[in-house]
């Protein structure tokens, strides 16, 4: 058995059509409820939004899972830097890593967490 001490692992998979089935213009109070201007924005500017609103939304309930801390989805803000996912919140005590990947129609999210 290995020891992963202060290592904590959240990973959640949604489906894409969940997102394609809600747009964005006829539902853009719960976009707003769980996205920040930014990721809506990021999402908005491909042909495909849905699979990447679903990405996001996988990221932040895995965020969720590995913390077990209680934090609204907009307080956990994801972006990107040279296409790897970054995931920030609130609270400077957990050193971060995330990945978000798209597989027809599914998107999946991991991340894993240190407390510092």
């Amino acid at each position: 058995m290995i020891k992963l001490d202060g290592i904590k692992v959240g990973i959640d998979l949604v489906e894409i059509k969940r997102f394609r089935d809600m747009s964005f213009q006829e539902n853009e109070s719960f976009y707003k409820k769980n996205f920040s201007k930014n990721e809506i924005e990021y999402c908005l500017k491909f042909n495909q939004p849905y699979k990447h609103f679903a990405g996001k939304f996988a990221l932040k309930e895995a965020t969720k899972k590995a913390l077990k801390i209680k934090l609204k989805m907009t307080e956990i803000i994801t972006s990107h830097i040279e296409s790897k996912p970054i995931v920030t919140i609130p609270s400077k005590e957990y050193h971060l890593e995330a990945s978000i990947s798209h597989d027809g129609d599914y998107a999946i999210a991991i991340l894993i967490s240190k407390k510092v």
